[in-house]
């Protein structure tokens, strides 16, 4: 039996804990290869949080963790039996639709697709500092005051952001004319 990925759900807050007990489960080496590997899938986010720059991790599907394992009786009992583990993800735990009973078919969880597994690996896949995916608080248009550098309490508005550089285009006012200054985002702040 070839080993396929699947989807647990856990619940809400309990996928690190999911994660980390399938991971031992694998390094205990009891199973065999049965589990082969487990992700939480996660990107780095940066954020200006008080005017600096503040580095979190996301999960791209919150109360979700991932499996590849061989689906037997005894694994399926043994991930969804864990802790924070509601269950497999395409399994019909309810009612089949023959005679009011689930059947074997129903309760059997559905391996992810190939297509979906190629989808998921590539957002997992190891991202350098440049591909961060930053929120900034500004959008175009916004009112900010320049905190640092030349144009250090200047007042202007967003004319453009640049996540990917971490900077801001602002439109000051110098000598009575529109002049636009890159800014780092945290040398700016919203004017409220």
């Amino acid at each position: 039996m070839a080993a396929k990925w699947y989807a647990v759900h856990t619940y809400s807050g309990q996928e690190a804990k999911v994660f980390g007990y399938l991971n031992e489960l694998i390094e205990s080496g009891d199973f065999g290869d049965q589990i082969k590997s487990v992700l939480m899938p996660t990107q780095d986010v940066v954020t200006v949080k008080n005017g600096k720059k503040v580095k979190t991790t996301r999960k791209f599907y919150p109360s979700y963790v991932l499996v590849e394992m061989e689906l037997t009786k005894e694994m399926m009992h043994i991930v969804q039996d864990a802790a924070g583990v509601t269950g497999f993800v395409g399994s019909g735990g309810g009612k089949g639709v023959r005679g009011g009973k689930a059947s074997k078919e129903d309760s059997k969880p559905r391996p992810l697709s190939d297509e979906d597994v190629r989808r998921i690996l590539g957002q997992t896949a190891d991202r350098g500092p440049r591909q961060q995916v930053s929120e900034v608080p500004f959008e175009v248009g916004d009112a900010v005051k320049i905190k640092e550098g030349p144009f250090k309490d200047f007042d202007g508005v967003v004319d453009k952001v640049m996540p990917e550089k971490g900077k801001v285009m602002v439109m000051v006012s110098v000598f009575g004319r529109s002049t636009p200054v890159e800014v780092d985002f945290i040398h700016v702040a919203p004017i409220s």
